[in-house]
This record gives structure tokens, C-alpha cells and sequence, in this order.
């Protein structure tokens, strides 16, 4: 049987962000996944977007010029989330100052990208390692939003970078792990609370992505090899494979999505 469409049923499935999306705060957002993030959110159609970093200036102004290049206002915040609650309290307190400064209204977007990996494993571990982990990976996001949450605006979006590490298991990177699984599980907690306002809450889980973070060891011999081989798609993670997503979730069309962990891993360990 033959069927025919009319031609008044076209489909157009937007990913810009949408027109309330105009401020962005992305956390660690002077390299790899982060400053892809904060050119996808600009390119998307973001006006302000706060690029925070801890330590390389170089780097984050680069990121700067990106976005500004891409039609938004680039503002950087330097904060140090090893300290934890008081990072993030000082980051929250900078970014209202910058959106107040540029008469912008609250916060649309908010990515909490900045991670650190400190691989050990269950013998390895340290007590230092481990707090500036947990602190870096769990406390600083948890604590940013909560000194945001009155800030973030109605139908706004929170986006949680997480890792595929939180499926599959990591015995060298147990601290990781646990920060990274951490996250998922207050980000659902928070999803529930702040769904009253149309918030909506998710988290992305990278695979091994070709960023500083695993420079270390991605170029030893064969390890490029290995993780395609692991991975479905059969290459090796880019930062802007996940900064698609995490533009998807900024947009409208992510509208109707709250609590959940999007793998982003190019099918690894399926």
C-alpha cells in the first residue's frame, strides 16, 4: 500500500540555543572539551558566555577570541576548584558580577565541565589525591549550583560532564570513578527539584577524548590503536563529539529531557 505525505508536514528539528539560552558559564573552559563547548553554546547563538579556568591565562583568552569570533562576548573567570566549596562560591560570585556588568539577566546555561583524573588504583590511593579528585569533580560542581540555583533562570539548563568511566569499569581510576559517578547521581537528585521551574539537568559521559587531559599517555605506542579498537565507531574521541551533545541538551529540543546520563563514549565496551 502506498501512502503519500502531504507536503505541508515538514519537520525542522532545531538545535540552535534556544532565544532564553543567551548566558552560558562553562567550567573549565580554556581547553579540550570545555572550550569546545563554549564555541559550540556561541556559535549556537549564546551572548555572553563565561569561560572559567584555573590556571592557564594563555589558553582561556584563546578561548575568548573563539567565541567572540563566533558573535558572543567572552568573559573570563579564574577560579580554583580544588578548594572545593570555596571555589566554587568565589566562581558563582564573579560570574553574577559579569552578567550583572554586561546587563545580561541570570544564568540560561550552566556546564560544569572542569575535571581532573588523578589515575590510581584501589593500592595507589592517597588521601590527597583522592580530596583534590572529589573536591575538583563533585564538590565544586555541586556547590556551584547550588550558589547559582537562584540565578539560573526558568527553563534554563544544567550540564554535568561525567565520564564513561561511570559504566565501565576503571580499576585504575578509582577516585575518578566514585567523583564521576557521584555527579550523576546529585545531578538526578538535583534534576527533581529543579524541574518546578522547567530547569532542565543531565550529564554527558565522554570516552577517551583526544584533549591535554590524556596527553600523558594517549600518544604512547599503540594506545591510539587500542582505543578505537574498543570503541563501535572505531576512532578516537573529539572534543567536539561531545560538544554536539552538550549543544543538543543547551538547546530547545532537549526540552523534555531531565535526569539523565547521555553515553558519549563512541559505543566503547558496548
Amino acid at each position: 500500500m502506498n501512502a503519500t505525505i502531504p507536503h505541508t508536514c515538514n519537520v525542522t528539528i532545531a538545535t540552535e540555543v534556544d532565544v532564553h539560552h543567551r548566558t552560558a558559564l562553562i567550567t573549565g573552559g580554556s581547553r579540550g572539551i570545555g572550550a569546545a563547548v563554549a564555541v559550540a553554546l556561541a556559535q549556537g547563538g549564546a551572548t555572553l558566555v563565561g569561560i572559567h579556568y584555573a590556571r592557564d591565562s594563555t589558553a582561556a583568552e584563546a578561548v575568548v577570541e573563539r567565541v567572540n569570533e563566533a558573535g558572543a562576548s567572552g568573559v573570563l573567570i579564574r577560579a580554583d576548584l580544588a578548594e572545593g566549596a570555596a571555589g566554587a562560591a568565589h566562581l558563582a560570585t564573579r560570574w553574577r558580577d559579569e552578567v550583572r556588568r554586561h546587563d545580561a539577566r541570570g544564568t540560561d546555561v550552566l556546564v560544569s565541565n572542569a575535571g581532573i583524573n588523578g589515575a590510581q588504583s584501589l593500592s595507589e590511593l592517597d588521601e590527597g589525591t583522592v580530596a583534590r579528585v572529589v573536591n575538583v569533580n563533585l564538590v565544586a560542581p555541586l556547590m556551584l549550583v547550588h550558589h547559582l540555583s537562584d540565578h539560573i533562570n526558568d527553563h534554563g539548563r544544567v550540564i554535568g560532564i561525567s565520564s564513561g568511566f561511570a559504566r565501565i569499569a576503571a580499576p585504575t581510576h578509582v577516585a575518578y570513578t566514585a567523583s564521576k559517578a557521584g555527579l550523576e547521581a546529585a545531578f538526578r537528585a538535583i534534576a527533581a527539584e529543579l524541574a518546578e521551574r522547567d530547569i532542565t539537568v543531565n550529564t554527558v559521559r565522554p570516552g577517551v577524548i583526544d584533549t591535554d587531559i590524556n596527553a600523558d599517555w594517549i600518544n604512547e605506542p599503540g594506545a591510539r590503536d587500542a582505543v578505537a579498537a574498543a570503541a563501535a565507531l572505531r576512532r578516537v574521541g573529539q572534543p567536539d563529539d561531545v560538544a554536539d551533545i552538550v549543544a543538543f541538551l543547551a538547546s530547545h529540543s532537549s526540552r523534555w529531557m531531565t535526569g539523565q546520563s547521555l553515553d558519549a563514549t563512541g559505543g566503547t565496551q558496548l
